[in-house]
């Protein structure tokens, strides 16, 4: 039997307790108490500033983190910010400043997420930047396990089970 890792690397499955604010102390995202987020290090299965912050970090270590918008969800694109006419969208869909809504790009068929901004008489104001773009992020974070993927995790480059949110 090979030895679990006792640090993070490339190709270890990490689990992470954090807990995310924007640098004013009001925690916007956190893992949860019992369900820390697990991933495969190495593969971009989170932001690259973070990733890179807790290469080799033990078990039970804890570290704060500030990541810049460059190594999170980018700069905001104000190109990304459209305006589409409000007849495009059904009459049913209640449409809510925040909410988010999922749109079919007409060219590539790719689906993006899309964010309401503004909602003016005859146009609905959408953004598809991330939400957490041009924003600097600020982790507490603590190594809860780490252990050697699966080989199948390893060839999709991401981690299988319950715990793993896309």
């Amino acid at each position: 039997m090979m030895n679990e890792p006792t640090q993070v690397a490339d190709q270890t499955v990490v689990s992470l307790e954090y807990v995310l604010h924007l640098g004013d102390g009001k925690v916007i995202d956190r893992s949860s108490a019992d369900d820390p987020l697990e991933y495969l290090q190495g593969h971009g299965n989170i932001i690259p500033g973070l990733e890179k912050a807790v290469a080799g970090m033990a078990v039970g270590e804890e570290k704060e983190v500030i990541v810049p918008p460059a190594e999170a969800y980018g700069e905001r694109d104000p190109e990304d910010v459209v305006g589409v006419p409000r007849d495009v969208f059904p009459a049913t869909l209640n449409l809510a400043v925040g909410e988010p809504l999922m749109m079919r790009d007409s060219q590539s068929g790719e689906s993006l997420r899309a964010y309401v901004s503004e909602i003016k008489a005859d146009e609905v104001v959408l953004d598809f930047n991330h939400p957490l773009a041009g924003k600097t992020l600020f982790f507490k974070v603590k190594i809860a396990g780490l252990r050697l993927p699966t080989s199948e995790e390893l060839e999709h480059g991401h981690v299988h089970g319950a715990g793993h949110a896309h």
